[in-house]
């Protein structure tokens, strides 16, 4: 039997180029920061770590949520699925870069305090 509705091609060339530009000019700001380095955001610390490797981070989180937003077809999901994905992913990130500053505090105040010198 044929289908009462005949569903036609979609195109989906814009969309394609609207996520490239975005996740371009992500990158793009990215590397201008990372060449430039600017001083407000390099000497400026929260959580013992420069605000610019703040900035890398979160662009980075951006763009991988945007990546899965967009290529793995998470916007036409149930809110339950995407809140599923995304949480877990939020947390593991928060997880790990809560156990690299911890730890990497402790090393450093390890080879500050201490008698042991820097061999790298």
């Amino acid at each position: 039997m044929a289908h009462d509705q005949a569903h036609g091609h979609v195109s989906n060339t814009k969309r394609i180029w609207m996520v490239f530009a975005l996740l371009s000019v992500v990158t793009t700001v990215e590397v201008y920061l990372g060449i430039i380095r600017p001083d407000f955001l390099y000497m400026n610390n929260f959580l013992s770590m420069n605000l610019l490797n703040w900035v890398f981070i979160i662009l980075t989180l951006y763009k991988a949520y945007y990546i899965v937003w967009a290529f793995m077809h998470m916007e036409g999901e149930k809110s339950s699925l995407r809140w599923s994905v995304v949480a877990t992913v939020i947390f593991l990130a928060l997880y790990l870069l809560f156990i690299l500053l911890v730890e990497a505090d402790y090393v450093f105040e390890v080879f500050k305090n201490s008698t042991i010198k820097w061999n790298f």
